[in-house]
């Protein structure tokens, strides 16, 4: 159950990386929810949320965007995978004009796995790193004293 757990949430990112909305539908279930920072309240569950937020971050990082899984681990009903993205800020993201700077950060899925579809997720990642790299919060002061 675990390998076949993992092989389902491993598909997960193709829909943010590849655009690849067909994957959505094959492995999302329809009453799938997100638990994530920075999504709009209005974003629908199942299937057309996660196309939803892939097609608001790719209109952000429209091209030279990937994501790499670092980590995959899975117990019971549920697989946490470790992530790095990088891309290029070449469209509106969350409000923040085209920058052209490149930005590299890190976040954690846990999924919850039901009848072989995704059924929750909770996501975290580096917010707070990503608008510094791209230049709309200041980097933390260094050293002095």
């Amino acid at each position: 159950m675990s390998e076949a757990n993992k092989a389902v949430a491993d598909r997960f990112h193709l829909i943010f990386q590849e655009r690849n909305f067909v994957v959505a539908d094959e492995i999302i279930a329809p009453d799938f929810v997100m638990h994530a920072p920075g999504l709009p309240p209005e974003m629908p569950p199942g299937p057309e949320g996660a196309k939803q937020y892939a097609t608001m971050v790719r209109a952000g990082f429209p091209v030279h965007f990937e994501i790499t899984h670092e980590d995959i681990m899975a117990e019971g009903d549920k697989v946490v995978i470790r992530w790095t993205a990088r891309g290029t800020h070449t469209g509106e993201f969350m409000g923040i004009p085209p920058t052209g700077k490149q930005i590299m950060i890190t976040g954690m899925d846990i999924f919850r796995i039901a009848g072989g579809k995704l059924v929750e997720l909770w996501q975290n990642w580096d917010q707070l790193g990503m608008l510094q790299q791209l230049g709309v919060v200041p980097p933390p002061e260094q050293g002095g004293g």
